[in-house]
């Protein structure tokens, strides 16, 4: 593996982070929702269909560094309320067929050089389907998968997303 599909693979797992602070901001900032035992505290999963996961996973580690088992990866980071504590989130394709779920949706990661990633993508045939868009708190772009699933790549300004968080740090 090429270190820098290694680099991307460990930002890339912070991805489930910010949408971890997306989903607290989308869902009104309610910090009274994290202290109690009950309610959404982060992304817990990141599930998605697909014909092969077994290539699908391959195409992820190959192209966006994402190294995987049997089952897809974890992602560790620690717990807002109490940083000596872990926390997961599953990131896992399934069969097409699965029952489990019914509906798709879009991943978004967090890339740590997105002009970077871009240019190594394109080498490898993969362009954006549409144009980087910047914002305060980042720069954006949608890629499509080998199966039609569309990505959102994330080069985050974290002090600007700081500002518009929940204000609760995630490690």
């Amino acid at each position: 593996m090429k270190p820098i599909q290694k680099i991307y693979g460990l930002v890339l797992g912070c991805g489930v982070i910010a949408g971890s602070f997306a989903a607290g901001y989308a869902l009104g900032n309610n910090k009274e929702a994290l202290r109690k035992p009950y309610g959404v505290k982060a992304i817990g999963g990141i599930f998605f269909k697909c014909k092969d996961p077994k290539a699908i996973k391959a195409w992820y580690d190959s192209n966006l560094g994402i190294i995987t088992d049997q089952y897809g990866t974890n992602f560790e980071w620690r717990q807002a309320g109490d940083s000596t504590k872990k926390g997961f989130t599953l990131w896992a394709p399934f069969k097409e067929t699965t029952k489990y779920f019914e509906k798709e949706f879009m991943i978004n990661y967090r890339v740590g050089d997105l002009d970077e990633l871009l240019a190594e993508l394109k080498q490898k045939g993969i362009k954006p389907i549409d144009t980087v868009e910047s914002a305060g708190y980042g720069k954006f772009v949608h890629i499509m998968d080998p199966e039609g699933n569309r990505i959102e790549l994330w080069e985050p300004n974290d002090e600007e997303y700081d500002k518009i968080g929940s204000g609760i740090t995630v490690y």
